[in-house]
């Protein structure tokens, strides 16, 4: 069997992409059950988190594999096998094992070194162990992904390269003010109480934020949240729960509001957000109109030169020629303005007749300081001018959209005096954040563990051989304890004994170099085909090999419902 991993993440596939693949939890149990009864699949687990699906599953056939588990995800997903497969990649073997150990260390998150991801790895692996679709592959890569991840936090200073999630689009929200001296005084509203939701109304309390509310569908988790806020030792918050029909009213109340739920629809519509403005400030919202101006008077937009028969840097150099068009007719011949007015009007010049009287000039300037008039400027073969922006008001309210599909309306962009700052913005913005030198740290924490794990499978792997070998071994002492027995029957019982004990020291003494050193040769890479050299070598019955295989799986099964129970109590 071998360890494969199909998923896509941001940095694979685009938000409208993500947000459609997202599952719900009903799904994703659906999706580990329905792996584990496809046939190339005998391991599953899945971490899906706002930025990522990845299913990760024990396979005996790779293309199969593949095929299989991308068909699950999009059958689950909802969305089309040939849309998603060109952002699906695929990671196999030592590759997946690296891949999921430089995502529990935060190396491949939307914000370098987000610790977060360690949570939802932990749940990945609870759910797979309550399902049974966890073996002892995934139960180990999980478990040893969890250190590796704890490993480069404690280590290292990778918590420095980046921030959590909502540390890093609160910082978006401040637009380069220090986030405590933003968020000093402000009333936050918080939509939702899960995980996600519980982080954003705890980084706004120590932020300094006077007030937070916070709204969910299950009443009871939104109090449970308002009460471990109000009473926490590191802030003297404000913290109160209402109900979802109060979110309008309370997002009037509000300066800054994170939502971040599980809706499949939205939670605030544009609508919505301009009229909590507008409950605010009593000046209806405006709407940043992002149209682009169509051309004027025939004229081709700015910055378009195809055709264009003026020699800029020839005229320019001659003319002072103002980019503006200002004094674009000074200084130029009639026969060249006329060129230039049959382009503008996408007609044609004989340019054969070049003789032209005053009054025929003077008609040609005129018809082009008319043309320059009614566009502003004329379409001559230039850099576009930048455009100048309308200015936008102090945003009035800031939002901050977590959830994946997202939970307010995109068009809230366009309304001056409203700040959103959601998952695909912030994409953008971590695109160019910079790294800190403690990646590279993490990247050979990484790097070392991924071998230690390697190197520990492949022991795992000759190990059922190995003690295959020595039960064997231990028969064949018993038949010969036995045929002895019936060839000296005067024997007494410390003679027999001593005899035995002679027999089994031999046979130990024997066997215990080679079998302790085919363990380290197997852990070494392309060790894999020792197993198979020392049960042709001692004839040992495949089957007594997996017997013992399939009792050590037991093993680690008892152990993981025994950690399980022991969690609950």
């Amino acid at each position: 069997m071998s360890l494969l991993v199909v998923g896509l993440s941001h940095r694979s596939a685009p938000v409208s992409v993500l947000e459609r693949a997202t599952l719900n939890a009903d799904a994703q149990i659906k999706l580990l059950q329905d792996t584990i009864a496809a046939e190339p699949a005998d391991e599953a687990a899945l971490l899906a988190t706002c930025n990522r699906i990845e299913l990760y599953a024990d396979v005996d056939k790779f293309h199969a594999g593949v095929a299989e588990l991308s068909t699950l995800l999009a059958q689950h997903s909802g969305v089309g096998l040939e849309e998603l497969t060109p952002y699906l990649y695929v990671h196999y073997e030592d590759r997946a094992v690296h891949h999921l150990f430089s995502v529990a260390c935060g190396l491949d998150s939307m914000v370098v070194g987000e610790g977060q991801v360690l949570g939802q790895i932990k749940d990945a692996l609870a759910t797979a162990q309550e399902l049974h679709t966890a073996g002892r592959l995934l139960n180990d890569l999980f478990q040893q992904a969890l250190r590796t991840g704890k490993r480069a936090h404690s280590e290292t200073g990778i918590d420095r390269a980046g921030q959590s999630l909502v540390t890093f689009g609160l910082e978006q929200l401040s637009a380069g003010t220090a986030v405590e001296a933003w968020a000093k005084g402000k009333r936050a509203l918080v939509i939702g109480a899960g995980s996600m939701s519980s982080l954003a109304a705890a980084t706004l309390a120590r932020a300094g934020v006077a007030e937070v509310v916070i709204a969910n569908r299950t009443p009871d988790r939104a109090a449970r949240l308002a009460q471990i806020l109000t009473e926490g030792d590191d802030t003297d918050v404000l913290a109160r729960a209402v109900p979802m029909d109060a979110v309008p009213a309370e997002l009037t109340r509000a300066d800054v509001a994170v939502s971040c739920t599980g809706a499949t629809g939205l939670v605030l519509t544009a609508e919505a957000v301009a009229a909590a403005v507008e409950g605010r400030t009593g000046t209806p919202v405006a709407v940043r109109d992002e149209t682009p101006a169509p051309a004027v008077g025939g004229l081709a937009p700015a910055g378009t030169d195809e055709g264009c028969p003026l020699d800029l840097s020839a005229v320019q150099g001659a003319t002072g020629f103002s980019v503006m068009g200002e004094a674009a007719v000074a200084g130029m011949d009639a026969a060249t303005l006329e060129q230039h007015a049959a382009w503008v009007d996408r007609g044609t010049v004989d340019r054969r007749d070049s003789r032209r009287t005053p009054e025929t000039e003077a008609e040609l300037i005129t018809a082009l300081a008319a043309t320059v008039a009614a566009g502003g400027r004329l379409p001559e073969r230039r850099r576009p001018e930048p455009v100048v922006e309308t200015p936008r008001p102090a945003p009035a309210l800031a939002l901050l959209d977590l959830a994946m599909p997202r939970d307010i309306d995109a068009a809230v962009h366009r309304l001056l005096g409203v700040r959103l700052v959601d998952i695909e913005s912030l994409a953008e913005a971590s695109a160019d954040a910079p790294m800190a030198a403690d990646v590279d740290l993490v990247r050979r924490i990484v790097a070392d563990e991924v071998a230690a794990f390697g190197a520990a499978q492949r022991a795992a792997h000759i190990t059922p051989t190995v003690v295959a070998l020595r039960t064997m071994a231990a028969d064949v002492v018993a038949n010969e304890i036995a045929r002895l027995d019936g060839r000296l029957p005067g024997l007494d019982e410390k003679q027999r004994g001593e005899i035995t004990q002679t027999v089994r020291r031999v046979v130990d003494k024997l066997l215990h170099a080679p079998t302790v050193r085919v363990k380290q040769l197997a852990a070494e890479p392309g060790g894999a085909g020792y197993a198979d050299a020392l049960r042709t070598l001692f004839d040992l019955d495949p089957e007594t090999v997996a017997a013992v295989s399939r009792a050590d799986d037991r093993d680690t099964s008892d152990s993981t419902e025994n950690a399980k129970n022991r969690g609950r109590e």
